[in-house]
C-alpha cells in the first residue's frame, strides 16, 4: 500500500491522538477513513448537483401505486 506523509499542527495531532491513538495503527486507519468518508460525501454531493440540473422525468419513474397488492 502507497504510503503518504502529512503535516498536522499541534492542536489537530493532539485531537486526532484522543481520538485514535498512533498505537496499534487506530491513528493511520482513522485517517484513512476519514479520507475516504470525505471521498464519499464528495461523490454524493456530485451526484446530487447533477439530479438538479437533470431531474428525472415523472415518467422515468416506477409505478408503485399498487404496491401493497404485490404478492411474494
Amino acid at each position: 500500500m502507497p504510503s503518504i506523509l502529512i503535516q498536522l499542527d499541534a492542536p489537530l495531532l493532539e485531537a486526532l491522538d484522543r481520538i485514535a491513538p498512533a498505537q496499534k495503527r487506530q491513528r493511520a486507519e482513522f485517517v484513512r477513513q476519514a479520507v475516504k468518508d470525505a471521498i464519499r460525501r464528495r461523490e454524493f454531493e456530485e451526484i446530487r448537483k447533477a439530479y438538479r440540473l437533470q431531474p428525472d422525468a415523472a415518467t422515468d419513474a416506477d409505478d408503485w401505486s399498487n404496491a401493497e397488492a404485490w404478492n411474494s
